[in-house]
């Protein structure tokens, strides 16, 4: 009898090594894929000691991590959601946010976000970029852009100027009399290429008055006189010497590379460009000051974000939400924002002692005045901004640059494709 139970047991213990094998195959995990699209090493490295901190937490996901080329990102993101092949949960520019809502490819964050504790202190920038197309969270922003003038503090004092450029005149005048130092040294850092429309719009909103994009009718105000103004007054700037020849094909690490390296002495730009910065110039040889203001007395500063969606065909949405909230959490989108140089989405991070630098208070001054420095969100919900930034504004800008076009030509192109695009967006989506 005793040698039946043994073998019984025998059979039981089998039995339920078998049940347990079966389990653990039911639950293979799964897979995720996470796309970044402003791919950097540095910033592709803290990214993954999260994703290895997610990892820990969740061992029954797998996260393939996909990096694009920033260059090539917009197309190559745009080409997998048209395949089919949409990831799971993908980085994406604020600017795309009207093209793939449009397409019925993003998830709707709202319901996900009633049971995410943190949700309760996002800041007012965070819900109102989440909430652009439709009024819908289809987007979570990790950070904001805030751009804010760079200076040289040695090249300043070598040319007599004691302080930043506070006026549109004053960055002009300074730009030209360092400049023609003969030195081999520009004023200006000029983005001439991909990224440069977020410059050449500051000084069309300031010569304008005004941030809006479209007047009562619907019809773009790219073609005002502001406007034409703000695109010769950089033109001229640069056909002058006030900036590098080169500069007409410089993208972001051109200009952060030329500031850096001592080879102009402004830069317009967000803080992401800190990090770059400070290691070859030195903290001590640089500042950051609030933008010049235009004639009225204001500066109109764009606030830029990127951050994480879900895509609507996910077949996984309970472990791409778990992804998700794990990448926005407080502790993680610290981490994040304070490394790639951008402020955080929470009320308060402003004083933690990550931005304890006084190099942050160019920016500070300008969330913390803006009946001044007027805070500009671009027209998100347009599916047709991304190819505007990439494309449209991208030609024409260097286009004027070169001579090839005038500014007031280049304006009305503008004017028309952002015109129609306005249109098109209300003929299919009247107000109620």
């Amino acid at each position: 009898m005793n040698q039946v139970k043994k073998w019984s047991a025998g059979i039981l213990s089998l039995a339920g090594i078998a049940g347990l094998v079966g389990i653990s195959q039911a639950q293979a995990p799964i897979k995720l894929r996470l796309v970044e699209v402003i791919t950097a090493e540095p910033r592709t490295v803290v990214l993954n000691d999260i994703l290895k901190d997610f990892k820990a937490a969740n061992p029954g996901i797998e996260v393939e991590l996909i990096s694009l080329p920033w260059a090539e990102s917009y197309q190559k993101l745009l080409n997998l959601v048209q395949s089919g092949q949409a990831p799971d949960v993908a980085e994406i520019s604020e600017n795309w946010l009207g093209l793939y809502g449009s397409l019925g490819a993003l998830e709707n964050l709202d319901p996900y976000l009633k049971n995410f504790k943190d949700a309760k202190d996002f800041n007012k920038p965070t819900l109102s970029f989440g909430k652009a197309y439709k009024n819908t969270m289809y987007f979570l922003p990790y950070g904001f852009y805030v751009r804010g003038m760079f200076y040289n503090k040695n090249m300043f004092k070598d040319a007599g100027l004691k302080a930043a450029p506070r006026t549109f005149n004053d960055f002009a005048k300074y730009a030209a009399k360092i400049s023609s130092s003969g030195s081999n040294k520009y004023g200006y850092c000029l983005r001439g290429s991909r990224g440069s429309f977020d410059s050449v719009f500051s000084f069309m909103s300031g010569f304008m008055g005004s941030a809006a994009w479209f007047d009562k009718d619907g019809k773009s105000t790219f073609d005002s006189p502001g406007a034409i103004k703000g695109i010769q007054f950089m033109a001229d700037l640069y056909k002058s010497g006030g900036a590098p020849k080169a500069s007409v094909n410089w993208g972001f690490n051109e200009i952060v590379s030329g500031f850096a390296s001592s080879n102009c002495a402004m830069l317009d730009q967000d803080p992401d460009a800190l990090l770059g910065i400070r290691d070859q110039l030195g903290a001590a040889n640089f500042d950051v000051a609030p933008m010049p203001v235009g004639p009225n007395g204001k500066a109109f500063v764009k606030y830029g974000t990127a951050g994480w969606s879900m895509f609507s065909s996910g077949k996984n949405k309970e472990a791409a939400w778990k992804l998700t909230q794990f990448l926005i959490a407080k502790k993680n989108n610290l981490k994040w924002a304070n490394f790639i140089g951008i402020l955080p989405i929470y009320k308060g991070a402003d004083k933690d002692a990550a931005y304890s630098d006084s190099v942050f208070k160019g920016w500070f001054s300008e969330v913390n005045n803006t009946s001044r420095y007027v805070p500009v969100q671009y027209p998100l919900y347009l599916p047709q901004l991304g190819e505007f930034f990439s494309t449209i504004a991208l030609n024409g800008y260097q286009q004027v640059l070169l001579g090839q076009k005038t500014a007031e030509q280049v304006a009305k192109e503008w004017a028309a494709f952002l015109t129609k695009a306005n249109q098109d967006y209300l003929k299919a989506n009247p107000t109620k």
